[in-house]
């Protein structure tokens, strides 16, 4: 049964900068614990904020699996301003029924709740989707099932792919996201079972006394099914292939806002949506309606600190320059309310230069005007470790001995921030010093001098390595760093590959020991200017522990492997070997 609190919210609101308001200023009606049936008879539960006033407006739809009520802030923000706010629970997850399997029914349950959203009684048809992470996933997934009445999208640091780049990279799988976020979920979960099935009568003949349970939850089989499921199919098979945006692109026909990061795991996805929606949506208003906005962030609060480093009040979205609350409304008033607020003359991608730490408005992502340049890796066989004699430069490399190094999967290299979620107490994101890492001797660490002047790396980032294992499958790992002149050692971005699917991640070919392959690790991209007096490095290894799992290097099967043996890797550059780094550089 509903409830209706109806109450009058005394709203003190403003915008930052040169963002202006709308006329509307209503007093908001709450109603708690709202029933949509779906396709196959399923209640999904949610909260709706509203203007307490007739007439109809548009709606914003965030559907959950983290509980609805947590839209108690945003939510009677927008209703003031004229919105309807629909905050969803997802499947299986708090008020809602049916059972919780990641993916599995948010593109069907979006686009029945998008349809039922449109046909409230104070609804004008007009209905948007916003949020982020798994929040973002429940919109793109909608988006592909083109549902009539959605008319726009504010995806935030979400991804394109739930197989490569959600929960494998290069074919490795994402193991301290899976298991962190997943833990996290299981709790709902594993509350629903307890409170459904924890019952006196069920102990009360059962002796001893002292025995009683109190709280039994029997098994944690099915808490977390999924997660089972996605260690069995480390292959991107048909389990992955139907949720796939980048393979759905085409249905999707509506104008959507993109935020990421740089420091944000999900950074490729995000590029990718805008990027493949750009080329490939279904309509005019999807194609030519793809907007982006990309900051020094990780995958937690967007305000201006990640890791050590805290790139000023510039990057504070929270409150300052652009506050993600206010961007978001500026493109709905523009969008759903047509209201000429600015945004519409605005350029389409927004940019967070690190180094210079400033905002950059650009025409489009990637840069046009950005030149790919390659890095060579030089040596003379000894790159191990920063004290090492391994350089990077843009001259070709002749003859030059292998650097080499053993990878040890029982001592991995440990990761040291990056694009990390979901438990920032114990494996923090962002921007660290990356001198503990290179100082082992499994990390071959590769530095340009001191740069003369400024130099802007804007783009698509990637390693060409070639290299060869004493192991028939082993990882390769990339990071490209920023040298500080006294020595700081800031990451920037990261990537792995896995060998045995360098060539699909359809597939699994095994190596032959010995024999020289070429890999290419994705680093997805970043923005940094190195500025005079700095350097740039690349950093190669083997693991990136516990970010991504170990490869055990002995082929077996990647979930249920117990067996390890140490690899001896080597990197080849030499003239028919030519390693390199491929950075896009930005004209000065």
């Amino acid at each position: 049964m509903n409830q209706r609190v109806i109450c009058t919210l005394l709203l003190a609101l403003f915008w930052s900068g040169s963002l202006a308001w709308a006329e509307e200023h209503y007093e908001v009606i709450v109603e708690r614990n709202v029933p949509a049936t779906m396709h196959d008879g399923t209640v999904l539960r949610a909260d709706i904020y509203r203007p307490k006033a007739d007439g109809k407006f548009p709606v914003l739809l965030t559907r959950t699996p983290y509980d609805r009520r947590a839209e108690i802030d945003f939510g009677p923000v927008a209703a003031a301003r004229g919105y309807v706010v629909v905050a969803q629970d997802v499947r299986g997850r708090f008020g809602s029924g049916g059972e919780w399997y990641t993916f599995k029914y948010e593109s069907q349950d979006g686009c029945d709740t998008v349809e039922w959203a449109a046909a409230l009684p104070y609804s004008n048809g007009k209905v948007a989707m916003y949020s982020g992470s798994y929040v973002g996933a429940t919109q793109m997934l909608a988006a592909i099932a083109s549902p009539p009445h959605l008319v726009a999208m504010f995806p935030q640091i979400t991804a394109s792919n739930y197989h490569e780049g959600w929960t494998y990279q290069g074919g490795a799988f994402a193991l301290w996201f899976s298991q962190s976020w997943t833990s996290g979920l299981a709790l709902n979960t594993l509350e629903r079972r307890v409170g459904g099935e924890s019952k006196a009568s069920r102990w009360d003949m059962d002796l001893p006394l002292a025995a009683y349970p109190v709280l039994d939850v029997d098994t944690s089989e099915g808490v977390a099914k999924y997660y089972s499921d996605w260690v069995a199919h480390p292959d991107y098979d048909e389990y992955w292939k139907e949720l796939c945006i980048d393979d759905h692109d085409a249905n999707i026909k509506v104008p959507a806002y993109h935020q990421g990061g740089w420091y944000d795991l999900f950074l490729g996805g995000t590029l990718r949506n805008y990027m493949h929606i750009k080329a490939r949506g279904g309509s005019e208003a999807a194609r030519h309606g793809q907007r982006l906005i990309v900051g020094p962030w990780f995958h937690g609060p967007f305000n201006g600190k990640t890791g050590d480093i805290d790139f000023g009040p510039n990057a504070r979205a929270n409150q300052d320059v652009y506050p993600m609350e206010d961007l978001r409304l500026r493109w709905f008033d523009s969008v759903l309310k047509g209201i000429d607020n600015g945004m519409a003359q605005e350029k389409p991608v927004k940019i967070f230069v690190m180094g210079r730490n400033v905002w950059r408005d650009e025409d489009d992502w990637p840069l046009a005007r950005a030149r790919e340049t390659r890095y060579y890796l030089h040596s003379q066989g000894k790159a191990n470790t920063l004290s090492g004699n391994g350089e990077l430069s843009t001259a070709a490399p002749a003859a030059e001995p292998a650097d080499k190094y053993t990878y040890d999967p029982a001592d991995p290299t440990p990761t040291r921030g990056g694009g990390l979620c979901c438990d920032n107490n114990h494996e923090p994101s962002g921007a660290f010093d990356q001198r503990p890492v290179e100082a082992r001797t499994d990390v071959l660490v590769y530095s340009t001098p001191p740069f003369k002047a400024d130099t802007e790396v804007t783009g698509p980032v990637s390693v060409e390595l070639y290299a060869s294992s004493s192991a028939v499958d082993t990882d390769f790992t990339g990071k490209l760093v920023d040298v500080w002149p006294n020595g700081y050692a800031q990451n920037l971005t990261d990537g792995i590959q896995r060998a045995r699917y360098r060539i699909s991640p359809e597939r699994a070919e095994f190596m032959n020991p010995g024999e020289v392959y070429k890999f290419t690790i994705d680093l997805v991209a970043t923005s940094n200017v190195f500025l005079k007096g700095h350097q740039l490095r690349m950093e190669i290894s083997s693991s990136n522990f516990p970010h991504y799992d170990r490869n055990l290097n002995t082929g077996g099967d990647q979930g249920h492997s117990t067996r390890m043996v140490k690899a001896v890797n080597s990197v080849y550059h030499d003239h028919e070997h030519p390693s390199a780094l491929i950075v896009p550089v930005i004209p000065q």
